[in-house]
């Protein structure tokens, strides 16, 4: 596709270290997209979609009423025709493109008015394919929620395969954490978005049929312009256990470094996967750290090894907090995030709280006085002595780079058991 940015999407297969019984999988990389901001109903008549209605078969998928099923000229026109300067990210799916549509009728409009849209394009050669495609319409068509992205419509045409989200004007989390940008997120911010993000995996959990997000990380949270979390990239989810069945068997999937240890190992998937990656993204908010750095050395290189000895510290605490926020957050407050960050990050599933305790946790946080403040100095020993080790920008990969207002597909590292 010559329209798309530089493609980086050839598979890479690497050893993914298990942390809890040193067994390793295969990681192949694959793609993962990423989508974008409609005006969404209100919180209550969103969050009543409780009751998950399990199609049965593909046609039924895509006769959902609540998303449009459009044609490829008509993507086509609202692109420009795919035009490259509407590009807004590329990776192993395919590119995402912006677009415009009228909010009224949903067909093409010119561009610059009417409803920006973000369009995702799957290429035939992606390592993303069909059934992921189809994962995406079935749970996003049905499930409606302030903290999940608004899936617009779909196209299915021929070997053509798109989908078309909500555009989200601040782009993901992952950019405004480790890109480069005007400003780094202050603490109020990053406490707003964790809440956002818990609210929807916690949506997601206590849902009557529930469902398991399995791809939880800083990438996957798309921020709207008033930095409102929302949960993209449904590929990968997965209907919970029914009845007396404590866990759902599946083939090893997510990202490296996101993953709990006892699904990479077992293969057995619960609700309890997605809180220990919520903790490994709470830690991301707390270090300005990814959770995997090559660029590192040693134990730095994972986040949640590296940090762990420090979280119940109050004392050393500091040690791995972001440096970018120049100790401009409450100190208990941060404490106590770290602290329910390695609750999530316990290595015994049972021990982990359930997401609608971890999202009571940090309102609670953001509500007790103080929390919240971005001014509040931290009173341990300077931040300047953090030996916390900031990548130069000049260092990251380009083919990482991607623009800060978009949806953005990414590389989804795949823990594939072979």
């Amino acid at each position: 596709m010559g329209n798309c940015l530089n493609s980086s999407s050839a598979q890479v297969d690497t050893t993914l270290s298990s942390h809890a019984s040193g067994t390793s999988k295969n990681v192949s990389k694959s793609s993962y997209s990423g989508p974008s901001s409609l005006t969404i109903s209100s919180y209550s008549e969103m969050s009543s979609a409780s009751s998950l209605q399990t199609p049965r078969s593909e046609g039924e998928i895509l006769l959902s009423p609540s998303v449009k099923p459009f044609s490829f000229i008509e993507l086509k026109n609202a692109t420009r025709n795919f035009r490259p300067d509407s590009v807004l990210g590329e990776g192993g799916f395919g590119c995402v493109f912006k677009g415009w549509i009228d909010e009224f009728t949903l067909t093409a409009s010119k561009p610059g008015s009417g409803m920006i849209i973000a369009v995702k394009k799957l290429k035939p050669e992606g390592y993303q394919g069909h059934k992921e495609w189809l994962t995406e319409v079935k749970y996003l068509g049905q499930l409606r929620h302030p903290n999940l992205v608004k899936l617009v419509g779909y196209c299915s045409e021929g070997d053509s395969r798109l989908l078309v989200y909500e555009f989200m004007p601040k782009g993901s989390l992952e950019n405004h954490l480790f890109r480069r940008g005007p400003q780094p997120l202050p603490w109020a911010t990053r406490l707003k978005v964790a809440i956002g993000a818990a609210r929807g995996l916690a949506f997601l959990h206590d849902a009557e049929e529930q469902v398991i997000y399995r791809d939880f990380k800083a990438s996957n949270i798309l921020l709207d312009a008033e930095f409102n979390a929302k949960l993209s990239d449904f590929g990968l989810a997965k209907a919970g256990p029914t009845g007396d069945k404590t866990h759902v068997s599946t083939q090893v999937m997510g990202t490296q470094g996101y993953a709990a240890p006892e699904y990479i190992a077992t293969g057995r998937l619960t609700a309890k996967s997605d809180v220990y990656s919520f903790g490994v993204v709470l830690l991301e908010l707390l270090s300005g750290r990814r959770a995997l750095d090559k660029q590192k050395t040693g134990i730095e290189q994972d986040l949640v090894e590296w940090a762990k000895p420090y979280l119940g510290d109050k004392r050393k605490l500091f040690r791995i907090m972001d440096t970018k926020l120049e100790g401009q957050y409450p100190q208990k407050a941060a404490y106590t995030a770290a602290t329910l960050a390695s609750q999530c990050l316990n290595l015994e599933p049972k021990t982990r709280p359930r997401m609608s305790q971890v999202l009571s946790s940090l309102e609670e946080l953001q509500a007790s006085k103080g929390a919240s403040k971005d001014h509040h100095k931290v009173m341990s020993s300077p931040v300047g002595k953090s030996p916390m080790r900031q990548v130069p920008h000049h260092r990251q990969s380009p083919r990482n780079l991607t623009p800060l207002a978009s949806p953005l597909p990414h590389h989804r590292q795949s823990l594939q058991v072979r």
